[in-house]
């Protein structure tokens, strides 16, 4: 079967070699059986679009982020703001640093550079509380390797309470999420079947539920359109706003790429937001490369603040902006000027990270930041209040 799924040269997307291949093959047997198990679905067996995301980007010792491979950096195949430079995690500690006194949570740590940016800049980090929720037990051991000699710890399920800084980084848009398309006058969810050597889509009516609720209200009604809805990063973003201490200074930062609602479900983007990232090459294709290439959509922020204050009456929005307003409101180039760099290499290295990081053209306007907090954390953000535009929301 697999010949069909990893020979794609015709897309420009080079052959993985044939340790990947081999790893890819066993992915594809995994989520053929249990596509074949689940026959009693329909004629053929499916799956929903958000179980064949899971299965490929997080089962364990097979998907994605829990297999071993690379997948941060110029070896990987994508690279995140903290590895693009430290100055990214020092700014977010000078923006942060009296709410992270009482303590940081950061889920989905990735190489663990941002914890070790952020730390690095703090006054008296082994005074500090930072703790890290992975799911990935290689990316787990990658940060444990290069945080050693922090006051670092990694928990496995999240506390019941909530305080101090929250930290998401690209995070939400790996959180699966189901496709949903208006055909012929009604709501159809996405499902994958296999067919010969390929997955191939299924398209099964949506008859009630939340996910239709919530494609009659965000999904324009032309048929042929073509999004997706993501429950579960809302349900993710609910329970953190839910745990939240109410009395305690306590925020919760969302950065990731999206768009408010209006934004997002613009009739002109009929074809969803939906991409693919393999050896630094970006396509829209997830039903190949099973296990070998990350799976994101853009996030609805509109329905991530809603769930966080939907959750808590105690929060609210304290902002929302843009990757490049925040960043540069948050002191980005003063730590750039106030940084030693050890050559002139490396300044240039830095201004190049800062370009990518605020430029419109590159993660400075499709990238946001979305701040959720209580009342006691909004006076030590009252700065940002110069660069919200929670009204885009």
């Amino acid at each position: 079967m697999a010949s069909g799924l990893f020979d794609l040269s015709d897309r420009g997307l080079p052959p993985p070699d044939a340790h990947a291949r081999m790893h890819g093959e066993r992915v594809v047997q995994s989520i053929r059986s249990r596509i074949e198990n689940a026959k009693h679905e329909s004629q053929l067996g499916s799956m929903s679009f958000a179980d064949f995301m899971r299965a490929c980007l997080y089962e364990p010792g097979l998907g994605y982020y829990t297999a071993g491979a690379t997948k941060l950096g110029d070896a990987g195949d994508f690279t995140t703001a903290p590895e693009l430079t430290p100055l990214f995690g020092a700014t977010l500690a000078d923006t942060f640093g009296e709410i992270a006194k009482q303590g940081v949570l950061e889920l989905g740590a990735g190489s663990g550079a941002l914890a070790e940016s952020f730390l690095g800049a703090v006054d008296a980090p082994d005074a500090l509380s930072y703790r890290i929720l992975e799911v990935s037990a290689d990316l787990r051991a990658r940060q444990a390797k290069r945080l050693h000699g922090n006051k670092v710890s990694w928990i496995d399920v999240l506390p019941e309470k909530v305080s101090g800084l929250v930290l998401l980084n690209e995070v939400l848009d790996a959180v699966p999420c189901e496709i949903v398309r208006f055909s012929r006058d009604r709501y159809e969810q996405a499902r994958v079947v296999v067919r010969g050597e390929r997955f191939e889509w299924q398209w099964s009516p949506l008859f009630d539920g939340a996910l239709l609720d919530a494609a009659k209200s965000r999904i324009p009604p032309i048929d042929g359109y073509t999004s997706e809805i993501n429950l579960e990063a809302e349900a993710l973003a609910a329970t953190l706003a839910g745990r939240l201490d109410r009395h305690i200074p306590s925020a919760i930062c969302f950065i990731d790429y999206g768009f408010p609602r209006r934004e997002f479900y613009m009739p002109s983007r009929r074809s969803g937001t939906l991409m693919c990232h393999y050896q630094h090459r970006a396509h829209s294709d997830p039903l190949v490369l099973p296990g070998l290439q990350d799976i994101t959509a853009h996030v609805d922020f509109t329905a991530i603040a809603e769930a966080c204050v939907d959750a808590n009456d105690a929060a609210s929005v304290i902002c929302y902006a843009t990757h490049a307003k925040f960043l540069l409101a948050s002191g980005l180039l003063s730590r750039f000027e106030t940084s030693s760099f050890a050559s002139e290499t490396a300044r240039l290295a830095a201004t190049g990270a800062i370009q990518k990081l605020v430029s419109p053209a590159e993660m400075g306007e499709i990238f946001k930041v979305l701040i959720v907090g209580n009342d006691a954390a909004t006076g030590g953000l009252a700065s940002l209040a110069n660069v919200d535009e929670c009204f885009r929301l």
